[in-house]
């Protein structure tokens, strides 16, 4: 991949206009914090697979596993995180706990970056 250097101003021109404009837009910096930790879930390739395999259905951490040709405790793992940033949710059947996409913004965020990496 060829690396891109940002290019800067030749001159020192404040737009006071747009800055402000952004200022009065920007949001807490708590709610930017939760949102910066929101994306680092999606910067795991383990946890996008598991995300990709529930667009399609739910499953249970033993398909999962199977599925991703990993393991059990593995795949558990990652579906603790996701589950903790409310990316999926899980329903029990018996002694079988399935797992699926937590709410359609999710297949939203999915589907979204995977148009945006394909241009």
């Amino acid at each position: 991949m060829k690396k891109l250097e940002a290019e800067c101003c030749d001159v020192t021109c404040v737009h006071y206009d747009a800055v402000e404009k952004a200022k009065v837009h920007m949001p807490a910096e708590n709610l930017l914090k939760d949102l910066a930790e929101f994306y680092k879930v999606f910067a795991d390739t383990t946890r996008v697979r598991i995300l990709y395999v529930l667009l399609e259905s739910e499953m249970c951490v033993c398909d999962l596993a199977v599925t991703l040709g990993m393991t059990q405790s593995a795949i558990s793992h990652q579906l603790r995180v996701l589950k903790q940033m409310k990316l999926v949710t899980n329903r029990r059947e018996g002694k079988t706990v399935f797992y699926s996409l937590a709410d359609d913004h999710i297949q939203t965020i999915i589907s979204q970056g995977m148009e945006h990496i394909m241009e």
